[in-house]
């Protein structure tokens, strides 16, 4: 896990919650070199499609695609197969679409990578989202606690061939100990301390994360809402 980063700054993606491509290029422009990458998520790829994609990803910033895939098998390996000419750093499906579904995502991401001369992405899989609690969990009549249910779906998506999943960061240790610590963990719900959590119900620092087994720090709004972006991300990769 280690060998994908040379320094702890390069395991933070900052969120490009926009649908302006101008600004997000401007964005991606201003953060090359203070973190890894950024990640596009489906607010902005629903506006601009693959060409928004191309425009932030000519800044040669690494990028993490969130479109978060949830259909049938056949329907979720057609939408790897249609991104894959992207080459993005990472890409996300849901692990509650099946062990089946998350076979067919693995093997075409590996099979268009080598098709296409390419990266092959990490493929990981959305657990819960980090807006969700228990009481959610309970409203949508799933069986269990969030503690209980992320470690699950983990270990399934292992078993299908993901490279890691995203979770809270409360979960880290929870999957860690489920999987190994050679899986990929992806975190969203990252706030530096005295940032609001937003909608994120299931949050910690940065340098917590990162502590707890982290491999990828999703940060968003700390950085981009920041009155400099650049300077809040530079600040929050020194905490590390």
């Amino acid at each position: 896990m280690k060998e994908d980063f040379k320094q702890a700054s390069d395991r933070i993606f900052c969120a490009l919650d926009t649908t302006d491509t101008s600004h997000a290029v401007s964005l991606a422009q201003s953060l090359k070199g203070t973190i890894g990458g950024v990640k596009l998520g489906l607010e902005f790829y629903c506006a601009n499609g693959s060409d928004g994609f191309k425009a932030v990803a000519d800044t040669g910033m690494p990028i993490f695609l969130d479109l978060k895939f949830h259909d049938i098998p056949n329907t979720v390996a057609g939408a790897v197969r249609a991104v894959m000419p992207l080459a993005p750093k990472i890409m996300t499906i849901h692990t509650q679409g099946g062990p089946e579904m998350m076979r067919r995502a693995a093997d075409e991401a590996a099979d268009q990578a080598a098709k296409l001369g390419v990266p092959r992405p990490w493929i990981v899989g959305v657990t819960l989202l980090t807006s969700l609690d228990d009481s959610d969990l309970k409203a949508c009549s799933v069986n269990g606690t969030t503690s209980s249910v992320v470690p699950k779906l983990a270990v399934l998506a292992q078993q299908c061939g993901l490279d890691g999943v995203v979770c809270s960061p409360k979960e880290i240790s929870l999957v860690h100990g489920a999987t190994g610590s050679d899986f990929k963990l992806v975190v969203p719900g990252i706030r530096p301390a005295g940032s609001a959590a937003g909608d994120q119900k299931r949050v910690m620092t940065p340098f917590d994360a990162v502590a707890a087994g982290a491999s990828v720090l999703v940060i968003g709004r700390p950085i981009t809402q920041a009155s400099d972006p650049a300077a809040a991300a530079k600040a929050i990769a020194a905490s590390l």
